[in-house]
This record gives C-alpha cells, sequence and structure tokens, in this order.
C-alpha cells in the first residue's frame, strides 16, 4: 500500500541568528533547511513519548462496556461531559 504524503509550502520569518543556526545544523546534517524544520516541528509538536494523544485515547471506546457515547469529552478533554 503506497502511503501519500501531502505537504504545503509556506514562508517563515526568522530571526538572523535562528536562520544561521538552522542554516548550519542542515549543513552539518547534509540535509535541507526545509527537513531540518519539520524535524524540529514533529518533535515541538508530538505528545511525549509514551502519551497517547487526546484523540488517540477513545480508541477502543466501545469496547468498554462501563463507557458510554456520553462520555467522550471526559476523554477529549478531560471533563465532565454534563
Amino acid at each position: 500500500m503506497v502511503q501519500h504524503i501531502f505537504m504545503h509550502r509556506t514562508q517563515i520569518i526568522l530571526e538572523d541568528w535562528q536562520y544561521q543556526v538552522l542554516r548550519a545544523r542542515a549543513e552539518r546534517e547534509g540535509r535541507s533547511m526545509s527537513a531540518v524544520v519539520r524535524d524540529i516541528l514533529q518533535t515541538a509538536l508530538s505528545p511525549p513519548a509514551g502519551q497517547k494523544s487526546r484523540l488517540g485515547e477513545i480508541g477502543g471506546m466501545g469496547e468498554d462496556t462501563a463507557s458510554y457515547g456520553r462520555d467522550h469529552d471526559q476523554y477529549l478533554y478531560g471533563e465532565d461531559a454534563d
């Protein structure tokens, strides 16, 4: 099965020191600046290792006989549905 990865082209404005550090890291690693930025964002935006995302926590909720459809707010937001 082929997985398609869709990317968006965007523009960001960096301070000079950020640009210099990013450029140096890309050169050191033999990668593009875009690849380095994507890795930095992946690390910064991913949940910590061993922790599921809030959405991932509701997986299998239908198999739990003690949970009901109205419990989704508790799983997603940590709040009571009332």
